[in-house]
């Protein structure tokens, strides 16, 4: 009977078990918790449709790891990778270098933001 626990707890811990909820991200916050965050914070944004409206403009893109990438949204798919054309690199706010068309795992994205082209804009933190 021990060894038949163990498999259904084994089961239980299992990927292909895991209850449908827990893919699903769920943000509940308190009136209280809303009131300690700062002003622009209070704003809060679907992250798809955010993505949606930008497909086809000129976005910034910064990783978890200080790099930024400037260029065109070209798609993003369910899980928000993001494709990027005409892309630029800056390291440390300097240029790096031109690398054309570039994919982007949704996991090393610190924050997408719209950028305007009819000027040169800074790359800045």
């Amino acid at each position: 009977m021990a060894s038949a626990n163990l498999l259904s707890a084994s089961r239980l811990m299992s990927a292909h078990h895991v209850p449908r909820r827990a893919n699903h991200l769920s943000l509940s916050l308190s009136a209280h918790s809303l009131s300690r965050l700062p002003s622009q914070s209070q704003l809060l944004v679907n992250p798809k449709p955010f993505l949606a409206d930008l497909v086809g403009k000129n976005v910034r893109v910064r990783l978890k790891w200080g790099q930024e990438y400037q260029g065109k949204l070209a798609s993003s798919d369910a899980y928000m990778n993001l494709e990027l054309q005409e892309t630029e690199e800056f390291i440390d706010g300097q240029f790096a270098g031109a690398l054309g068309e570039v994919l982007i795992r949704c996991n090393n994205v610190l924050y997408v933001k719209a950028t305007d082209l009819s000027g040169v804009v800074p790359m800045q933190d």
